[in-house]
């Protein structure tokens, strides 16, 4: 551990309750600190801008700026950490069943601080009231569309799924401003998601997309920008982490819409399943 994050670790007992909750995000993002402005730090961490500048003078950082040079420099002298390991040859099946563990449940952590309530409410609100609700994400992205896509239809959702870049459009041609487009992208910059979310936008539908954390194409287009983890950087050729901390997401927005209309949607969700036991037990007669 870096001598700055041990020694906000160390005064993390003296330190009011608004300080504690900044100091606690510092120390377990200090990657992503490095990479925020002072008010997205303070709303990251639910205190406000004046609490972070107290904080860094405390700390003889000279300014927030000072605190992520300070920081910044601390992490590129650090050994890589063993989390989000990457692919190695050789590894035995023990420490990648561990990697793989850790790269997941650091993932789901790291996620979920980054979720803002007040955006969930939006998106649910938004997911809830849609009359047509276009889902739209290509390769690891299309996969977890998918898996929304078939979670909403378990429900009565009218819902599509995309991934076929000319279908996208052509959908989001056909919303309006009762419908909802719902667009995914690690990176938040897939041309083809860009173009349909664009599309739906233009045709006066609710916007929401999922990106990793910071400024991309994708989120400053949505009207309701989420975001996941931003911190799997060597991963990228299994899109392993991420497409966790999607489904991390997409599982919330699905268990918030079933809690708030609970009467509603329950029976709905096991009529589906009752149906589909009913039929396949059909089929293997």
């Amino acid at each position: 551990m870096s001598d700055l994050l041990r020694s906000i670790r160390e005064r993390l007992p003296h330190m009011n309750p608004k300080e504690r909750s900044l100091a606690e995000f510092i120390a377990d993002h200090p990657q992503l600190v490095v990479r925020l402005g002072i008010t997205e730090l303070a709303d990251q961490a639910q205190t406000s801008a004046a609490t972070v500048s107290r904080f860094c003078k405390s700390f003889h950082a000279g300014g927030f700026a000072g605190l992520k040079m300070q920081l910044a420099t601390e992490l590129a002298q650090q050994p890589p950490a063993e989390s989000y390991q990457d692919i190695v040859a050789g590894n035995t099946l023990e420490s990648i069943v561990a990697a793989m563990e850790a790269n997941h449940i650091r993932s789901i952590s790291d996620t979920s601080r980054l979720l803002d309530p007040k955006q969930l409410a939006r998106a649910l609100d938004a997911l809830r009231g849609a009359g047509q609700i276009d889902i739209y994400g290509v390769a690891t992205s299309g996969v977890v569309a998918q898996d929304f896509y078939q979670k909403l239809v378990r429900i009565g959702k009218r819902a599509n799924a995309f991934s076929d870049p000319h279908m996208q459009v052509t959908s989001a041609s056909n919303l309006g401003p009762s419908d909802t487009a719902f667009a995914i992208s690690y990176s938040g910059e897939t041309p083809e998601t860009i173009d349909a979310l664009r599309c739906a936008k233009e045709r006066g539908a609710v916007t929401v997309s999922l990106t990793k954390f910071g400024p991309t194409t994708l989120s400053s287009l949505a009207d309701i920008p989420l975001y996941t983890s931003s911190l799997e950087e060597g991963m990228r050729r299994g899109d392993m982490a991420s497409r966790i901390a999607q489904l991390h997401v997409v599982d919330i927005l699905f268990t918030g819409l079933v809690s708030e209309s609970f009467d509603t949607y329950v029976p709905k969700l096991e009529l589906s399943y009752q149906m589909v036991k009913k039929y396949r037990k059909e089929k293997g007669r």
